[in-house]
């Protein structure tokens, strides 16, 4: 942990522009953090981000829920709070979505270099061990990261959805707007049913990941 934290701060002052991030995965190499273990901290950090967000996108359902149930009180302070919490689910999205494109960049740069090495091994063995774990590990990684692009393409529509909803609640906010998300409610929930079950394959995948790769 005091290792990660040393790293983070070396990058921080020697990489201030987040622009190059390749230069980055070769800074933190350099300061002992390795690129397998820069990845699975990446997965890591990617299904936890994928937890948090599971959880705001149920939350932001669960307040359309209760707005549906509405029998009275100040109905624009429930509205409020329902916005609040879609555009924490549209943060908790972005966060995702930035993760994911993390773990790629850093396992790009990892499988370059493994690939680019097996032909500096002078026994044939070695080079052929090397070479099939190389392949098992690239085909732990697709899975991994078919299921969290899955995942990730499930959570536009339901940011759609959730947004659309705001949008024409915001001018109408009255009790006929109220009894029409009756049956859009019962869609969200459908919607948001399915992105939880996409996020927890991918959540699943991501702890297969990171049990295989060892402690790095």
């Amino acid at each position: 942990m005091k290792k990660c934290v040393f790293v983070l701060l070396c990058v921080a002052v020697l990489l201030p522009s987040a622009g190059c991030s390749t230069a980055a995965i070769a800074i933190k190499e350099r300061l002992g953090y390795a690129k397998r273990e820069q990845l699975v901290d990446q997965v890591q950090a990617a299904r936890d981000e994928q937890e948090q967000a599971k959880e705001q996108f149920a939350s932001t359902l669960d307040e359309f829920k209760a707005l549906t149930g509405y029998d009275g009180g100040d109905l624009e302070k429930v509205y409020k709070r329902l916005k609040r919490d879609y555009e924490r689910s549209e943060r908790a999205a972005g966060d995702v979505k930035g993760r994911i494109r993390s773990v790629e960049r850093v396992s790009s740069a990892l499988f370059s270099e493994w690939e680019s090495e097996l032909d500096q091994y002078s026994s044939p063995a070695l080079r052929d061990a090397s070479a099939a774990q190389l392949r098992e590990t690239k085909d732990r990684y697709r899975r991994l990261i078919s299921a969290m692009k899955d995942a990730e393409a499930r959570m536009d529509p339901v940011l759609a959805a959730f947004k659309d909803q705001v949008l024409f609640l915001k001018h109408n906010l009255n009790a006929r707007a109220i009894a029409s998300l009756d049956q859009t409610v019962l869609t969200l929930q459908g919607e948001v049913d399915r992105l939880i079950e996409e996020m927890n394959a991918s959540i699943a995948e991501a702890n297969a990941f990171i049990d295989a790769m060892g402690p790095g």
